[in-house]
């Protein structure tokens, strides 16, 4: 035990350092208390424009087992992209090679500490934020079906990272897996009384006990399946160089084929940013459901997926740059203003064609009329480079930078928010769309675009001083 003890101690003190190293000490610890009133403000303002606090609750455990989803994934299968980070860096979760440490045993170690960590970092603040629309005496409630979400997200990711060590089985079985609990929620099968929400929603001791069934589950099989000797097998791939020149001949630029290589030959490859769009799509879906819940109308589909699809602007600039050093290019006789154009080539080249195909399902999916259609499309296009420029201007190419910065985030999070909430009030009460109207749109998506070009016109220059300093 205390053995354990020390190992999650030092995981702890390993997680914070990683953090306010990258981040910054000061700007990440303050993080909680931005999380605590943006949240707070978001929960006052839901609560007075008649939305549901089960609704707003429910939403709130949504984010919560996706964010618990995603840092499994960083944590267990991220480390080309922690590399690319932090260069060699061997993490405590993965000493067992080095360290007279069991695997299995680290990796329980590692989810205990997750969750403790996030529980205090993020999820408490999150918590308090319910102020406005809870009872105090229900929040340590909310706090632990939280922190249980979380939980449930993450061992979600370590069950399925343990199928997968037992290759091609253990993947078809993790699928099938998936698919079963989709197809049972799309037949209407209650799957949310099994859910930590189910228990916040009514507390009993049997609502506790099928809660407790899944993560319980997800634990044994990852215990019973993880192979701790799995290597994944190696990778070659032909010199794809000359196929990227052939296939954008007037940019035969260097950098951007490396921008593009790097992405290809990263784990998940391409798909990681389709995926990153359709979980904004499914998000986007939620949203509008809930809006027309809430206002009672039809909710425009173009005009909200389209400026919500917008926001895939920020996660596809990170794939693009999560292998980037800005020291790398310091000793090779490349521009940094050449860097950021290549980065901007290989943006469009993927990151716009994404979003629109995404949007374009989306708005199909929906049923969207002609002039919402092509609103949302223009919104789409232009909420993209507006983002694309705001992140540039305010990250360069560390846009990882800022997700635990107080100061940056709060920035990015007005720049965001200036132009996307009056889009989507619009969106959710103008419904049927008229031609001034739409015109107005098309104009605000056009104008979007100009500004983003703006912010990356004058971010580069800095950026340079910046480098050459």
């Amino acid at each position: 035990m205390s053995a354990d003890r020390a190992v999650l101690a030092a995981m702890i003190r390993e997680e914070w350092r990683l953090h306010s190293r990258l981040f910054g000490g000061r700007r990440f610890a303050a993080f909680p208390v931005f999380v605590a009133l943006v949240g707070g403000l978001t929960a006052w303002a839901l609560g007075t424009t008649g939305t549901g606090t089960e609704t707003v609750v429910a939403g709130a455990h949504v984010l919560v087992a996706l964010f618990g989803l995603q840092t499994g994934t960083v944590g267990l299968v991220g480390r080309d992209a922690m590399r690319g980070l932090l260069d060699d860096v061997t993490l405590v979760v993965f000493s067992a090679h080095t360290l007279p440490l069991k695997q299995r045993r680290l990796l329980g170690l590692f989810l205990l500490k997750d969750v403790g960590y996030y529980a205090v970092l993020l999820l408490c603040p999150l918590a308090a934020a319910f102020a406005p629309l809870l009872a105090p005496v229900r929040l340590p409630l909310l706090w632990g079906t939280l922190v249980w979400t979380f939980g449930l997200g993450l061992c979600t990711t370590v069950a399925a990272v343990a199928l997968a060590t037992r290759g091609r089985p253990g993947k078809l079985v993790a699928a099938l897996s998936a698919g079963i609990v989709v197809v049972a929620a799309l037949v209407g099968v209650p799957v949310v009384t099994a859910t930590p929400y189910a228990f916040f929603v009514a507390p009993s001791l049997a609502s506790a006990v099928t809660a407790a069934v899944p993560p319980l589950a997800l634990l044994c099989v990852a215990a019973l399946t993880y192979d701790p000797e799995h290597e994944p097998p190696a990778r070659t791939v032909a010199n794809a160089y000359r196929a990227w020149q052939r296939r954008v001949p007037a940019w035969d630029d260097p950098v951007f084929i490396k921008t593009m290589l790097d992405v290809s030959r990263s784990a998940g490859g391409y798909w990681k940013v389709l995926l990153s769009a359709g979980i904004l799509v499914a998000v986007s879906a939620f949203l509008v459901s809930l809006a027309e819940s809430v206002v009672g109308i039809r909710v425009l589909p173009g005009v909200a997926f389209g400026s919500i699809l917008g926001l895939t602007a920020f996660t596809t600039y990170n794939w693009l740059t999560q292998f980037e050093d800005p020291t790398t290019y310091a000793t090779l006789p490349i521009d940094t203003a050449a860097v950021f154009d290549a980065k901007r080539r290989a943006f469009a080249v993927l990151g716009l064609p994404t979003g629109v195909a995404c949007y374009a399902v989306a708005a199909l999916w929906q049923g969207a009329g002609l002039l919402d259609a092509l609103a949302g499309l223009a919104l789409c296009v232009g909420l993209h480079a507006y983002l694309f420029g705001l992140t540039v201007a305010l990250a360069g190419t560390q846009p990882n930078e800022f997700l635990f910065d107080a100061v940056l985030f709060a920035l990015f999070t007005l720049g965001v928010a200036v132009p996307l909430v009056p889009i989507l009030v619009v969106g959710f009460v103008a419904a049927p769309l008229r031609v001034p109207l739409a015109g107005v749109l098309i104009a605000v998506g056009i104008a979007l675009a100009g500004v983003g070009h703006v912010l990356y016109g004058r971010a580069v220059p800095r950026w340079r001083e910046r480098s050459r300093a």
